[in-house]
């Protein structure tokens, strides 16, 4: 890999299964609201809904009165140990750090707050267990998703930044092609072999942070 210049660099980090090592919120739904939610994820994996309808269906089945429980579950599910890491690398080095998450948003809210790193996702509130997304996108040729990643990255780009991608899964698919550099695992990896984008694979954020030069 190239030397990269850190300082003109801006990194995003996908949540679920990138940060955290599964999916929170599969996790609660699976958890706590059992099978229903299958029906959901079905229509959006073949495209017959977009992101945010389906967080917004699937947010419906749980109980969203009941913060401490969902933030309970919501904790079984361990953190890359190498993340903490890998933001003080790249900070070190001058990159600019985010997360950028498609999902129910609040664990993602708290783990960059515990680091110090802004994040782009959905807001709760929890006074009345409501969704919301800050940070959709109407005039995006999709304009379905709950967090439009693509535009995150656009912006960055329009900064003169370099972009940096670490994802995973289905919501990264529209983003991918976007980064100048991108890593991808798992559903996302096996996407970009079938369509042609490359990328960087990886298995853990340290296994990321050894492909960056950033562990000495």
């Amino acid at each position: 890999m190239d030397d990269i210049d850190f300082t003109s660099s801006s990194v995003f980090l996908d949540f679920d299964g990138t940060i955290a090592m599964a999916d929170t919120g599969v996790h609660l739904l699976d958890r706590l609201v059992g099978d229903a939610w299958h029906e959901i994820e079905d229509l959006y994996d073949q495209g017959e809904i977009g992101s945010r309808e389906c967080t917004l269906r699937q947010w419906a089945l749980l109980p969203t009165d009941d913060e401490d429980r969902l933030r309970a579950v919501a904790a079984e599910v361990p953190i890359d140990p190498h993340f903490e890491f890998l933001v003080e690398a790249l900070q070190d080095e001058g990159a600019e750090v985010s997360i950028v998450s498609d999902g129910f948003g609040f664990v993602a809210a708290d783990v960059g707050a515990s680091v110090g790193i802004p994040v782009v996702t959905a807001t709760v509130d929890w006074s009345t267990g409501t969704l919301s997304f800050p940070y959709q996108d109407a005039a995006c040729p999709c304009g379905r998703c709950g967090t439009c990643k693509p535009a995150v990255l656009r912006q960055a780009a329009g900064r003169g930044r370099r972009t940096i991608f670490i994802g995973d899964g289905t919501s990264d698919r529209l983003v991918a092609p976007e980064a100048n550099l991108l890593f991808a695992t798992d559903d996302l990896a096996r996407w970009c072999d079938e369509n042609d984008v490359p990328y960087q694979p990886f298995l853990s954020l340290g296994e990321v942070a050894a492909r960056l030069g950033l562990l000495g």
